[in-house]
């Protein structure tokens, strides 16, 4: 190899370990963990069990992320530590959960908030069924 091909590639540099770096790392560490213990996720998945509050789909270490807290009164502020307004719920009810709030501020019915809100289906997906049925094939 030339002189004159080495000139592109970086300089190789051969650095002594630093002892105190692992020390360093592990004790940001610590503070970061001990920060993200501080907020009410965390908290609430201390104390209640890794389930669904609406599904009832359990969850392991694994799929944790999928696992939301839902303000019980909406007030994100209002954490107290027994975590009496938290239920864990799955990102898909979460979102769902929202999703009725905002109908019923809308002035649909059916909301959370809504006490005289009927949680029956009004569709009748197979009501001309036997009509369908009764119809003689074509032959």
């Amino acid at each position: 190899m030339t002189k004159s091909s080495r000139r592109g590639a970086p300089p190789t540099r051969k650095t002594t370990p630093d002892p105190d770096r692992l020390e360093r790392l592990v004790a940001e560490a610590n503070r970061a963990r001990a920060a993200r213990e501080q907020g009410y996720r965390e908290r609430a998945l201390k104390i209640l069990p890794w389930v669904c509050g609406r599904c009832a789909r359990s969850f392991d270490r694994t799929r944790l992320r999928e696992l939301t807290v839902h303000h019980r009164d909406g007030n994100h502020d209002n954490n107290p530590p027994d975590g009496s307004n938290w239920e864990l719920l799955c990102v898909y009810c979460h979102e769902n959960e929202h999703a009725r709030e905002v109908d019923a501020a809308a002035g649909g019915a059916g909301g959370v908030n809504d006490p005289g809100a009927t949680r029956e289906a009004t569709h009748r997906a197979l009501a001309g069924l036997a009509d369908l049925l009764k119809k003689k094939p074509r032959g």
